[in-house]
């Protein structure tokens, strides 16, 4: 594919490292280049995050994706009509196609579109976190990888958590000590998550728990330290699941530290912003596929919103964080215009159907 503006935007950012907590040079960068599609008032924010904006109207349609990736990925390069690289879909592909196309939608002189490129998304979130209160829009569009037709209304939420014990030593004969109390704990735990499982039920609607690291050793002192990802279906009992957690610990004589926690959120398929975008995929015809995702986003944090919301953008899901990640360019071209058609068409759907989107 002959390389053009858009895909030098998204090729040059995939070429750009960016891992969480470290994506200055990248931010810097995609400010500089913000004017050249359509974009004023550009700024970097106090916690890193890019903001952009166009028009001037009273309503606002939110675009808001993430420019930190996870470490790691296969070599940034192109191979005839695909780009390689980590983040190329999550989630650099999506942002590049929300910044084409939100800087050359048209919109009414009574509305304005703001673009972010929000920092630490695949950590705790902090870029998101600093702008939500911020902000009031009509709509808002996540830029998270959906495929070029789909379109997703929801994510799990999360729990995450550290179990930690540490004693000044003691013979293994007597006792087994913190690291076989924080395993056991921890064992229990998943145990715990996995008996509220239903396998038969959409992912969305399932909770599952993982190890995200362990660390332990005895020399002399004993000390084991665990931390838990635990994923949360839609409507589940927050603090319910605190206290489990608490009391399993407690049962181990181990301490637990609750370091965060987001509930999953879950929005109508038929809401204007999701009928926008499902109307724009027709419209390239194809078939529009609706999503409820086991991972969480941004999107989780935009219900403080209460506005009209869906999650789009080029790149299969699947390939997130993998060593295979990589993004076919005719959908992401085909993506921009799928998100024009969509921010247009929420726009008049607004127009005449106020109530419906403030």
């Amino acid at each position: 594919m002959e390389k053009n503006k858009e895909i030098e935007l998204l090729t040059r950012l995939v070429n750009i490292k960016s891992e969480t907590y470290n994506e200055t040079e990248a931010c810097e960068h995609f400010a500089r280049v913000l004017p050249s599609f359509g974009w004023g008032s550009i700024k970097i924010d106090e916690v890193g995050n890019v903001i952009a904006q166009r028009g001037n109207g009273s309503k606002e349609i939110m675009l808001l994706g993430h420019i930190d990736t996870v470490p790691g990925g296969p070599l940034a390069r192109i191979d005839g009509n695909v780009l390689w690289g980590r983040g190329s879909v999550d989630a650099k592909g999506p942002l590049c196609a929300l910044t084409v196309a939100g800087g050359i939608a048209d919109i009414p002189p009574d509305w304005r579109i703001t673009l972010i490129a929000a920092v630490g998304e695949e950590g705790d979130y902090p870029g998101a976190v600093h702008i939500i209160p911020k902000y009031s829009p009509a709509g808002c569009i996540i830029g998270e990888p959906s495929g070029t037709s789909g379109i997703t209304i929801g994510y799990r939420g999360f729990l995450r958590a550290k179990l930690h014990a540490r004693d000044e030593g003691v013979h293994r004969s007597r006792s087994a000590g913190p690291i076989t109390a924080t395993l056991h704990a921890a064992s229990d735990i998943m145990r715990m998550v996995e008996a509220k499982d239903k396998p038969d039920r959409p992912v969305i609607e399932r909770p599952s728990g993982a190890i995200m690291s362990m660390l332990g050793k005895e020399e002399g002192a004993r000390s084991a330290l665990i931390d838990l990802d635990i994923r949360l279906p839609i409507g589940a009992d927050i603090e319910g699941y605190i206290s489990a957690l608490k009391e399993i610990s407690n049962s181990n004589n181990v301490q637990i530290d609750i370091l965060s926690a987001m509930p999953a959120y879950l929005v109508d398929k038929n809401n204007p912003m999701a009928r926008a975008l499902r109307i724009a995929v027709r419209n390239e015809g194809l078939s529009p596929r609706i999503y409820a995702k086991g991972g969480s986003a941004d999107f989780n944090l935009a219900a403080d919103w209460h506005c009209p919301i869906a999650a789009y953008g080029p790149g299969d899901s699947k390939l997130d964080h993998t060593n295979e990640e990589h993004l076919d360019l005719e959908s992401y071209m085909t993506s921009i215009s799928i998100l024009k058609n969509g921010i247009e068409r929420f726009v008049k759907s607004c127009e005449w159907q106020v109530a419906s989107c403030e």
